[in-house]
């Protein structure tokens, strides 16, 4: 089976022959795996705040091939102090595993904390043709065979909080919610136009996404969620749906968001990720939602792949795919960029399982 066909009948709610997989990782884990396959060069990356280069991805048949446009793509530019184009600032994080040593990138300083920057300020400019050449390739070269995803994650919300601040955004959502709102059309606008321009390219799904979920908690509360969130994603979702009707919308969130998600259905939602398991109940999720909705990702990233043993994670495969995988409805992966930490006999562990699995029975 093609993997697009592979991907397009699990989204039908369908059982193909064994779950269509997407899996990510950081920079670090992909050098670790690119040993691991003898593979040699560096790869074609794939900016999406990870490090998956194609030639690793389709070594492992995946069936999803990711290309990026936004502000996700400031993730990882290196290993220093460094400003990207909207003007945010980054510092390098170091941390140490059993595997070896890593580094984030995290967003250390809002050039929105002045009140009186978000007037004068000009966001990046989403029209520029170079922004969309790669996903012009990856189109023309691998659209016969693969699920094609655009990427245009930390839609609204994260960046609107590295732009402006945690803090400062928080407040301004109760304390001056006309501010908040100047502030989070920047990235809105900017990351609708991408979608926009993805979608007229002809890709299979758009990914977007916020985090607004703690682990057992979300970080706002649903209520206001609803009154400031939910209509951006109503117009985010129609405008894409009026270009292509067929193209499927994916949302990303981590932690617990469980209150939203009849929310998002209504506004259009195909398909759910990554759907974290310490913070909602997969199995559970299928029940009330499976009619209605598709899942994404549902292997723990938090302890399973990098704790457990090589039979933990096959059974946790196995319990997926019987689950919220039964009768297809399920693209299998991690929660998460696959990290440094994780032991390769886990990894590999995960890959054949779902390999070797017929799709949802």
């Amino acid at each position: 089976m093609k993997h697009r066909d592979r991907v397009a009948m699990a989204l039908r709610h369908e059982a193909p022959d064994r779950p269509p997989m997407q899996i990510s990782f950081t920079p670090e884990f992909a050098a670790r795996l690119r040993q691991s396959l003898g593979k040699t060069g560096d790869g074609e990356h794939n900016p999406i705040g990870g490090g998956n280069p194609y030639d690793l991805e389709i070594a492992l048949d995946e069936d999803l091939l990711l290309t990026s446009v936004g502000w996700a793509n400031s993730y990882y530019q290196g290993n220093h102090e460094y400003v990207d184009e909207w003007g945010i600032s980054w510092r390098p994080v170091e941390y140490t595993t059993p595997f070896g040593k890593g580094c984030y990138t995290e967003f250390c300083r809002p050039p929105l904390a002045d009140d009186a920057a978000i007037a004068r300020y000009r966001p990046p400019d989403p029209n520029r043709p170079e922004l969309y050449a790669e996903a012009e390739r990856l189109i023309r070269q691998y659209q016969s065979e693969y699920w094609i995803v655009g990427v245009t994650v930390t839609t609204i919300f994260e960046t609107a909080w590295a732009l402006r601040g945690m803090d400062a955004l928080m407040t301004d959502f109760v304390v001056d919610p006309d501010r908040a709102e100047a502030v989070l059309e920047f990235p809105f606008r900017y990351h609708l136009a991408a979608a926009k321009k993805l979608v007229e390219l002809g890709v299979d799904m758009i990914w977007v996404g916020d985090d607004v979920g703690a682990q057992h908690a979300m970080l706002l509360s649903p209520a206001l969620w609803r009154k400031i969130f939910m209509p951006r994603w109503a117009e985010f979702f129609s405008t894409l749906k009026r270009i292509n009707p067929e193209v499927k919308i994916a949302y990303h969130s981590d932690g617990m968001i469980e209150p939203i998600i009849p929310d998002m259905i209504e506004v259009g939602l195909d398909v759910l990720n990554p759907v974290q398991p310490a913070s909602m109940d997969p199995a559970e999720l299928k029940k009330k939602y499976g009619k209605s909705l598709c899942f994404w990702g549902s292997i723990d990233e938090q302890q399973t792949l990098p704790f457990g043993t090589p039979e933990d994670v096959r059974r946790e495969v196995r319990e997926r795919v019987q689950t919220i995988g039964k009768d297809g409805g399920l693209i299998i992966g991690p929660t998460h960029h696959v990290q440094l930490d994780t032991p390769l006999e886990n990894f590999w562990a995960m890959v054949e399982a779902i390999r070797q699995m017929s799709g949802g029975r």
